[in-house]
């Protein structure tokens, strides 16, 4: 006997309070104003033009450390994603969904031009994640997706899966 499909207002309502709660252990993505497109289970991550991210005022440019600190976090929450999809899916509580966030190992910054002050969007894929690794690779544009002006690779250290 096959199970009735769960009411779709049911399931967004579960997926945004999943990523809520996950967003809530980061509070950086509060200090960068960052905001999150979700459409299924993929995330776009959005940092809002703020003028505290301009980092050169004479061009003017977004600060490269704001522009890092975009990439990274929409790394550590697209490898988070990932890992608390399945979980999620299966009805467990936001709590035992993520029992930790991956640890940064290393992670480069390509920056391909200036960031002009406007919104920012970023988009991260995982290349590979293991239980105890994770390699993500994120790209940011501005206004055209196929400009853009930096990219990042990242390492992680996973957190232990059990729970």
């Amino acid at each position: 006997m096959s199970r009735k499909p769960e009411p779709v207002h049911l399931v967004k309502q579960r997926r945004d309070a999943a990523l809520n709660h996950l967003i809530g252990k980061i509070p950086f993505i509060g200090f960068l104003g960052l905001q999150f497109d979700r459409r299924g289970d993929e995330l776009t991550t959005i940092m809002p033009y703020d003028e505290k991210l301009i980092g050169n005022l004479a061009l003017p440019a977004l600060h490269g450390g704001a522009t890092a600190g975009f990439l990274e976090t929409a790394a550590i929450v697209e490898l988070s994603w990932a890992m608390m999809w399945d979980r999620m899916e299966t009805g467990q509580p936001q709590e035992t969904a993520l029992p930790g966030l991956p640890k940064t190992i290393d992670f480069s910054v390509d920056y391909l031009r200036s960031g002009l002050p406007r919104d920012a969007y970023a988009r991260a894929t995982v290349n590979r994640s293991g239980r105890r690794y994770a390699s993500v690779h994120v790209e940011a544009w501005q206004d055209n997706r196929s400009r853009l002006f930096a990219q990042a690779t990242g390492h992680f250290l996973m957190p232990d899966r059990a729970g």
